[in-house]
Protein backbone atom coordinates (compact mmCIF):
# COMPACT_ATOMS: atom_id res chain seq x y z
CA UNK A 1 0.00 0.00 0.00
CA UNK A 2 1.39 3.58 -0.93
CA UNK A 3 0.51 6.24 1.61
CA UNK A 4 2.68 8.93 -0.27
CA UNK A 5 4.58 11.69 1.87
CA UNK A 6 7.47 11.77 3.45
CA UNK A 7 9.01 9.97 7.00
CA UNK A 8 11.60 11.64 9.09
CA UNK A 9 14.04 9.51 11.28
CA UNK A 10 16.32 11.53 13.83
CA UNK A 11 19.38 9.51 14.32
CA UNK A 12 19.01 5.81 15.28
CA UNK A 13 20.66 3.22 17.19
CA UNK A 14 24.17 1.89 15.85
CA UNK A 15 22.83 -1.62 15.28
CA UNK A 16 21.04 -3.61 12.15
CA UNK A 17 18.00 -2.62 14.37
CA UNK A 18 18.88 1.01 14.04
CA UNK A 19 17.94 0.39 10.57
CA UNK A 20 13.59 -1.00 11.11
CA UNK A 21 12.69 2.54 11.27
CA UNK A 22 13.77 3.19 7.62
CA UNK A 23 12.93 -0.19 6.11
CA UNK A 24 9.37 0.23 7.63
CA UNK A 25 9.04 3.56 5.73
CA UNK A 26 10.39 2.19 2.62
CA UNK A 27 7.23 -0.82 3.45
CA UNK A 28 4.72 2.04 3.83
CA UNK A 29 5.69 3.54 0.73
CA UNK A 30 6.63 6.59 2.59
CA UNK A 31 10.09 8.86 1.73
CA UNK A 32 12.61 8.54 4.08
CA UNK A 33 14.63 11.12 5.24
CA UNK A 34 17.17 10.04 7.82
CA UNK A 35 18.30 13.42 9.86
CA UNK A 36 21.93 13.21 11.67
CA UNK A 37 24.33 15.37 12.99
CA UNK A 38 27.03 12.81 11.71
CA UNK A 39 26.49 10.37 9.23
CA UNK A 40 30.45 9.16 9.82
CA UNK A 41 28.87 7.67 12.72
CA UNK A 42 27.07 4.89 11.41
CA UNK A 43 29.76 3.60 9.20
CA UNK A 44 30.21 0.01 9.90
CA UNK A 45 32.50 -2.77 8.50
CA UNK A 46 33.07 -2.63 4.53
CA UNK A 47 30.07 -4.29 2.87
CA UNK A 48 27.36 -3.03 5.66
CA UNK A 49 24.21 -1.16 4.90
CA UNK A 50 24.21 1.82 7.04
CA UNK A 51 21.22 4.32 7.65
CA UNK A 52 21.76 6.84 4.67
CA UNK A 53 22.04 3.50 2.11
CA UNK A 54 18.20 2.76 2.94
CA UNK A 55 16.97 6.16 3.57
CA UNK A 56 15.75 8.25 0.36
CA UNK A 57 17.64 11.43 1.41
CA UNK A 58 20.39 12.78 4.58
CA UNK A 59 20.35 16.00 6.11
CA UNK A 60 22.78 16.62 8.64
CA UNK A 61 21.53 18.72 11.42
CA UNK A 62 22.24 19.55 14.75
CA UNK A 63 20.05 17.08 15.85
CA UNK A 64 20.29 17.65 19.51
CA UNK A 65 18.35 21.05 18.61
CA UNK A 66 14.42 21.25 18.29
CA UNK A 67 14.98 23.98 15.96
CA UNK A 68 17.41 22.26 13.92
CA UNK A 69 15.40 19.04 13.72
CA UNK A 70 12.46 21.65 12.89
CA UNK A 71 13.89 23.18 10.09
CA UNK A 72 15.57 19.85 8.20
CA UNK A 73 11.83 18.74 8.11
CA UNK A 74 10.98 22.14 6.54
CA UNK A 75 14.19 21.25 4.21
CA UNK A 76 12.51 18.81 2.91
CA UNK A 77 9.37 20.35 1.22
CA UNK A 78 10.08 19.65 -2.38
CA UNK A 79 9.61 15.57 -1.49
CA UNK A 80 6.06 15.88 -0.54
CA UNK A 81 4.19 16.58 3.02
CA UNK A 82 5.88 15.50 5.91
CA UNK A 83 3.59 13.11 7.37
CA UNK A 84 5.86 12.10 10.59
CA UNK A 85 9.20 11.78 12.42
CA UNK A 86 10.95 9.30 15.31
CA UNK A 87 13.38 7.71 16.82
CA UNK A 88 15.00 5.04 18.09
CA UNK A 89 18.08 6.25 20.21
CA UNK A 90 16.94 7.25 23.24
CA UNK A 91 19.59 10.30 23.14
CA UNK A 92 16.82 12.19 20.66
CA UNK A 93 13.40 10.88 22.23
CA UNK A 94 13.32 14.44 24.01
CA UNK A 95 13.91 16.50 20.76
CA UNK A 96 11.71 14.62 18.46
CA UNK A 97 8.87 15.20 20.86
CA UNK A 98 9.37 18.39 21.25
CA UNK A 99 9.37 18.93 17.04
CA UNK A 100 6.77 16.53 16.36
CA UNK A 101 4.89 18.94 18.83
CA UNK A 102 5.60 21.85 16.72
CA UNK A 103 5.07 20.53 13.14
CA UNK A 104 1.79 19.09 14.64
CA UNK A 105 2.57 15.72 14.33
CA UNK A 106 1.74 12.27 16.16
CA UNK A 107 3.89 11.73 18.46
CA UNK A 108 4.70 11.11 22.62
CA UNK A 109 4.19 14.24 24.52
CA UNK A 110 7.64 16.50 25.37
CA UNK A 111 7.22 15.98 28.75
CA UNK A 112 7.14 12.62 29.03
CA UNK A 113 9.56 12.51 27.24
CA UNK A 114 11.97 13.91 28.77
CA UNK A 115 10.93 12.35 31.51
CA UNK A 116 11.78 9.41 30.05
CA UNK A 117 14.59 10.98 28.96
CA UNK A 118 16.61 11.27 32.26
CA UNK A 119 16.48 8.59 35.13
CA UNK A 120 16.19 11.61 37.56
CA UNK A 121 12.96 12.73 36.32
CA UNK A 122 11.61 9.18 35.77
CA UNK A 123 12.81 8.48 39.47
CA UNK A 124 11.28 11.57 41.10
CA UNK A 125 7.83 11.03 38.97
CA UNK A 126 7.57 7.04 39.92
CA UNK A 127 8.65 8.10 43.59
CA UNK A 128 5.76 10.24 43.84
CA UNK A 129 3.27 7.84 42.47
CA UNK A 130 4.44 5.34 44.64
CA UNK A 131 5.97 3.05 41.85
CA UNK A 132 8.19 0.08 43.55
CA UNK A 133 11.70 1.15 42.57
CA UNK A 134 15.28 1.27 44.20
CA UNK A 135 15.90 4.25 46.64
CA UNK A 136 18.24 7.03 45.04
CA UNK A 137 20.00 10.10 45.22
CA UNK A 138 20.84 12.94 42.77
CA UNK A 139 24.30 14.14 43.90
CA UNK A 140 26.41 16.69 42.70
CA UNK A 141 29.49 16.48 44.00
CA UNK A 142 31.84 13.12 44.99
CA UNK A 143 31.30 13.82 48.32
CA UNK A 144 27.78 14.11 48.60
CA UNK A 145 27.74 11.17 46.10
CA UNK A 146 30.08 9.30 49.30
CA UNK A 147 27.57 9.83 51.89
CA UNK A 148 24.43 9.51 49.83
CA UNK A 149 25.89 5.91 49.12
CA UNK A 150 26.29 5.35 53.00
CA UNK A 151 22.98 5.86 54.10
CA UNK A 152 21.72 4.15 50.87
CA UNK A 153 24.34 0.95 51.88
CA UNK A 154 26.81 -1.33 49.50
CA UNK A 155 26.73 -2.35 47.48
CA UNK A 156 25.45 0.71 45.33
CA UNK A 157 25.29 1.57 41.88
CA UNK A 158 26.50 4.71 40.72
CA UNK A 159 25.28 6.03 36.96
CA UNK A 160 24.65 9.25 34.63
CA UNK A 161 21.60 10.59 34.34
CA UNK A 162 20.77 10.43 30.66
CA UNK A 163 23.93 7.74 28.88
CA UNK A 164 21.92 4.73 27.09
CA UNK A 165 23.03 0.94 26.91
CA UNK A 166 24.68 0.38 30.53
CA UNK A 167 26.74 3.60 29.55
CA UNK A 168 28.58 4.57 32.81
CA UNK A 169 26.79 2.15 34.84
CA UNK A 170 28.72 0.32 37.63
CA UNK A 171 28.22 -1.07 40.75
CA UNK A 172 30.52 0.55 43.19
CA UNK A 173 31.44 -1.94 46.85
CA UNK A 174 32.80 0.72 48.99
CA UNK A 175 33.58 4.91 49.19
CA UNK A 176 36.90 4.63 47.05
CA UNK A 177 35.19 2.73 44.19
CA UNK A 178 32.03 5.44 44.42
CA UNK A 179 34.51 8.39 44.37
CA UNK A 180 36.38 6.60 41.48
CA UNK A 181 33.45 6.20 39.62
CA UNK A 182 32.24 9.65 39.85
CA UNK A 183 35.44 11.17 38.97
CA UNK A 184 34.99 9.14 35.82
CA UNK A 185 31.98 10.16 35.19
CA UNK A 186 32.53 13.72 35.96
CA UNK A 187 35.66 13.55 33.66
CA UNK A 188 33.74 13.86 30.63
CA UNK A 189 30.59 16.62 30.50
CA UNK A 190 29.48 15.40 27.17
CA UNK A 191 27.79 11.79 27.18
CA UNK A 192 27.98 9.27 23.90
CA UNK A 193 26.25 11.01 21.06
CA UNK A 194 27.69 14.60 22.21
CA UNK A 195 25.13 16.20 24.54
CA UNK A 196 25.89 17.92 27.40
CA UNK A 197 24.84 15.60 30.46
CA UNK A 198 23.79 17.09 33.82
CA UNK A 199 26.80 17.73 36.47
CA UNK A 200 26.28 14.58 38.79
CA UNK A 201 25.33 11.01 39.18
CA UNK A 202 22.61 8.92 40.20
CA UNK A 203 22.98 6.93 43.31
CA UNK A 204 21.05 4.51 43.97
CA UNK A 205 19.84 0.89 46.05
CA UNK A 206 21.49 -2.34 43.99
CA UNK A 207 18.88 -4.60 43.57
CA UNK A 208 19.42 -8.00 44.29
CA UNK A 209 17.65 -10.36 41.16
CA UNK A 210 17.37 -10.92 37.97
CA UNK A 211 15.96 -8.56 35.26
CA UNK A 212 13.49 -8.26 32.84
CA UNK A 213 11.84 -5.90 30.74
CA UNK A 214 7.83 -5.47 29.68
CA UNK A 215 6.99 -4.36 25.50
CA UNK A 216 4.52 -2.32 25.31
CA UNK A 217 2.57 0.19 22.98
CA UNK A 218 0.02 2.90 23.37
CA UNK A 219 -3.15 2.15 20.70
CA UNK A 220 -5.87 4.39 20.50
CA UNK A 221 -5.85 5.38 24.28
CA UNK A 222 -5.00 1.94 25.12
CA UNK A 223 -1.76 0.37 26.63
CA UNK A 224 -1.08 -3.13 24.89
CA UNK A 225 1.54 -5.08 26.88
CA UNK A 226 2.87 -7.80 23.98
CA UNK A 227 5.28 -9.62 26.75
CA UNK A 228 7.75 -9.51 29.54
CA UNK A 229 10.92 -10.54 27.89
CA UNK A 230 13.82 -12.35 30.02
CA UNK A 231 17.34 -11.13 30.22
CA UNK A 232 20.35 -11.89 30.82
CA UNK A 233 23.19 -9.69 32.06
CA UNK A 234 26.77 -10.32 32.00
CA UNK A 235 29.06 -9.86 35.58
CA UNK A 236 29.51 -6.81 37.75
CA UNK A 237 30.86 -4.01 38.25
CA UNK A 238 28.83 -3.71 34.82
CA UNK A 239 25.73 -4.52 33.54
CA UNK A 240 26.03 -5.67 30.11
CA UNK A 241 22.91 -6.73 28.24
CA UNK A 242 24.25 -10.42 26.86
CA UNK A 243 20.91 -11.66 25.97
CA UNK A 244 17.00 -12.07 25.82
CA UNK A 245 14.23 -14.42 25.20
CA UNK A 246 10.26 -13.97 24.03
CA UNK A 247 8.19 -15.16 25.32
CA UNK A 248 9.42 -15.58 29.07
CA UNK A 249 9.29 -18.48 30.86
CA UNK A 250 8.64 -16.78 34.22
CA UNK A 251 5.82 -18.00 36.33
CA UNK A 252 2.32 -15.95 35.36
CA UNK A 253 2.48 -14.50 39.02
CA UNK A 254 5.66 -12.95 38.18
CA UNK A 255 5.28 -11.60 34.69
CA UNK A 256 1.74 -10.35 35.81
CA UNK A 257 3.15 -8.00 38.05
CA UNK A 258 5.94 -6.97 36.22
CA UNK A 259 3.73 -5.78 33.38
CA UNK A 260 1.62 -3.97 36.45
CA UNK A 261 4.29 -2.13 37.82
CA UNK A 262 5.68 -1.25 34.08
CA UNK A 263 2.38 0.26 33.58
CA UNK A 264 2.41 2.54 36.33
CA UNK A 265 5.73 3.74 35.43
CA UNK A 266 4.58 4.91 32.06
CA UNK A 267 1.55 6.24 33.55
CA UNK A 268 3.36 8.02 36.21
CA UNK A 269 5.61 9.71 33.74
CA UNK A 270 2.97 10.53 31.27
CA UNK A 271 3.62 7.78 28.72
CA UNK A 272 0.72 9.08 26.23
CA UNK A 273 2.00 7.68 22.54
CA UNK A 274 3.65 5.06 21.34
CA UNK A 275 6.00 2.13 22.24
CA UNK A 276 7.98 1.86 25.74
CA UNK A 277 10.45 -0.82 26.61
CA UNK A 278 10.44 -0.65 30.66
CA UNK A 279 13.26 -2.49 32.42
CA UNK A 280 12.93 -4.10 36.11
CA UNK A 281 14.61 -6.32 38.03
CA UNK A 282 12.79 -8.95 40.31
CA UNK A 283 13.42 -9.32 43.65
CA UNK A 284 12.31 -11.38 46.71
CA UNK A 285 9.53 -8.24 47.47
CA UNK A 286 8.63 -8.68 43.82
CA UNK A 287 9.67 -6.79 40.76
CA UNK A 288 11.29 -2.88 40.87
CA UNK A 289 11.68 -0.52 38.10
CA UNK A 290 15.22 -0.13 36.88
CA UNK A 291 13.97 2.63 33.56
CA UNK A 292 12.17 3.54 31.08
CA UNK A 293 12.56 3.77 27.37
CA UNK A 294 9.78 5.68 25.70
CA UNK A 295 10.80 3.63 22.20
CA UNK A 296 10.52 0.73 20.84
CA UNK A 297 13.52 -2.16 22.60
CA UNK A 298 16.46 -2.07 21.02
CA UNK A 299 19.20 -4.80 20.64
CA UNK A 300 17.61 -8.10 19.46
CA UNK A 301 14.22 -7.51 21.30
CA UNK A 302 11.69 -6.35 18.58
CA UNK A 303 13.38 -9.13 16.67
CA UNK A 304 12.26 -11.87 19.11
CA UNK A 305 8.89 -10.51 19.30
CA UNK A 306 8.31 -10.45 15.71
CA UNK A 307 9.39 -14.06 15.24
CA UNK A 308 7.20 -15.70 18.18
CA UNK A 309 4.22 -13.58 17.78
CA UNK A 310 4.44 -12.12 14.23
CA UNK A 311 3.92 -8.66 15.34
CA UNK A 312 6.31 -5.82 12.94
CA UNK A 313 6.81 -3.71 16.28
CA UNK A 314 8.78 -1.25 13.97
CA UNK A 315 6.95 -1.00 11.09
CA UNK A 316 3.63 -0.68 13.86
CA UNK A 317 5.64 2.38 15.55
CA UNK A 318 6.01 4.06 12.21
CA UNK A 319 2.64 3.38 11.19
CA UNK A 320 1.71 5.63 14.36
CA UNK A 321 4.14 7.89 13.96
CA UNK A 322 3.00 8.47 10.53
CA UNK A 323 -0.70 9.22 12.00
CA UNK A 324 -1.66 5.60 10.39
CA UNK A 325 -3.47 3.07 12.29
CA UNK A 326 -1.61 0.36 13.84
CA UNK A 327 -2.45 -3.27 14.61
CA UNK A 328 -0.07 -5.39 17.50
CA UNK A 329 -2.34 -8.59 17.61
CA UNK A 330 -0.18 -11.44 17.93
CA UNK A 331 -0.71 -13.89 14.54
CA UNK A 332 1.62 -16.78 15.86
CA UNK A 333 2.44 -18.21 18.82
CA UNK A 334 6.14 -19.12 18.69
CA UNK A 335 9.51 -18.62 20.57
CA UNK A 336 12.75 -16.94 19.80
CA UNK A 337 15.85 -15.94 21.97
CA UNK A 338 19.11 -14.22 21.48
CA UNK A 339 22.67 -14.50 22.74
CA UNK A 340 25.28 -11.61 22.59
CA UNK A 341 29.16 -12.67 21.77
CA UNK A 342 31.49 -10.66 23.39
CA UNK A 343 35.63 -10.38 23.53
CA UNK A 344 36.60 -12.03 26.44
CA UNK A 345 40.13 -10.12 26.47
CA UNK A 346 41.28 -6.54 25.50
CA UNK A 347 43.08 -6.28 22.32
CA UNK A 348 43.38 -7.46 18.59
CA UNK A 349 40.78 -10.69 17.24
CA UNK A 350 43.49 -13.27 16.10
CA UNK A 351 40.86 -15.86 15.19
CA UNK A 352 37.45 -16.11 15.53
CA UNK A 353 36.24 -19.77 15.70
CA UNK A 354 32.83 -22.35 15.95
CA UNK A 355 30.57 -20.05 13.92
CA UNK A 356 29.56 -23.23 11.65
CA UNK A 357 29.11 -25.17 14.83
CA UNK A 358 27.19 -22.70 16.25
CA UNK A 359 24.76 -23.11 13.22
CA UNK A 360 24.82 -26.84 12.83
CA UNK A 361 23.23 -26.97 16.69
CA UNK A 362 19.93 -26.40 14.91
CA UNK A 363 17.83 -25.37 11.70
CA UNK A 364 17.46 -21.86 11.80
CA UNK A 365 20.12 -20.88 14.05
CA UNK A 366 21.16 -17.27 13.12
CA UNK A 367 24.90 -15.99 13.66
CA UNK A 368 26.19 -12.27 12.99
CA UNK A 369 29.38 -11.25 13.82
CA UNK A 370 30.52 -7.45 13.71
CA UNK A 371 33.92 -8.31 14.48
CA UNK A 372 36.76 -9.63 11.86
CA UNK A 373 40.33 -10.70 12.53
CA UNK A 374 42.35 -7.85 13.13
CA UNK A 375 39.91 -5.62 14.83
CA UNK A 376 40.20 -4.20 18.14
CA UNK A 377 37.85 -5.64 21.11
CA UNK A 378 37.24 -4.72 24.82
CA UNK A 379 35.92 -6.68 27.37
CA UNK A 380 32.66 -5.25 27.42
CA UNK A 381 31.45 -2.77 29.91
CA UNK A 382 28.43 -1.66 28.52
CA UNK A 383 26.24 -2.92 25.18
CA UNK A 384 28.35 -1.20 23.01
CA UNK A 385 31.16 -3.44 23.53
CA UNK A 386 29.03 -6.47 21.93
CA UNK A 387 30.50 -8.22 18.71
CA UNK A 388 27.81 -10.26 17.28
CA UNK A 389 24.48 -11.97 18.14
CA UNK A 390 22.98 -15.81 17.75
CA UNK A 391 19.61 -16.03 17.29
CA UNK A 392 17.28 -19.32 17.57
CA UNK A 393 13.69 -19.82 16.88
CA UNK A 394 11.53 -22.54 18.15
CA UNK A 395 8.31 -23.33 19.36
CA UNK A 396 9.04 -24.03 22.60
CA UNK A 397 10.46 -21.08 24.93
CA UNK A 398 12.65 -22.71 27.56
CA UNK A 399 14.34 -25.13 24.81
CA UNK A 400 15.02 -22.26 22.51
CA UNK A 401 17.24 -20.66 25.30
CA UNK A 402 18.83 -23.69 25.26
CA UNK A 403 19.55 -23.70 21.77
CA UNK A 404 20.80 -19.61 22.04
CA UNK A 405 22.91 -21.18 25.03
CA UNK A 406 24.06 -24.10 22.95
CA UNK A 407 25.50 -22.17 19.74
CA UNK A 408 26.99 -19.43 21.74
CA UNK A 409 28.76 -22.38 23.51
CA UNK A 410 30.63 -23.23 20.06
CA UNK A 411 32.15 -20.03 18.90
CA UNK A 412 35.59 -18.66 20.64
CA UNK A 413 36.86 -15.14 19.79
CA UNK A 414 40.55 -15.56 20.26
CA UNK A 415 42.11 -11.98 21.30
CA UNK A 416 45.75 -10.96 21.74
CA UNK A 417 47.05 -8.49 23.29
Amino acid sequence: MNHEGVFLVVETQLSHFGLSPLVAARKLGLRSVFVTRDPGRYAGPRGSIGPGDLADHVVRADTRDTAAVVAAAHSTADMGEVRGMCTFTDYSVGVVAEAAGELGLAGLSPDAAHRARNKLGTRRACAEAGVPAPLFAWTATEEAAVAEAGNIGYPCVVKPATEAGSIGVRLCRDADEVREHFRALASDERDFRGQVKPVGALVEEYLVGYEVSVESVLVDGRRRTLGVVDKVLGAHPHFVELGQSFPSTLPASVTRDASEIAEAALDAIGHDFGAAHVELKVTTTGPKLVEINARPAGADITRLIAEATGVDLPLQVVRMHAGLPADVTPVRNRAAASRCVTAGATGTVHAVRGVELARRVADGIEVELEAAVGDEVRCPTSNMDVIGRIVAVGTHAAETVRLADAALGQIQVEVLP
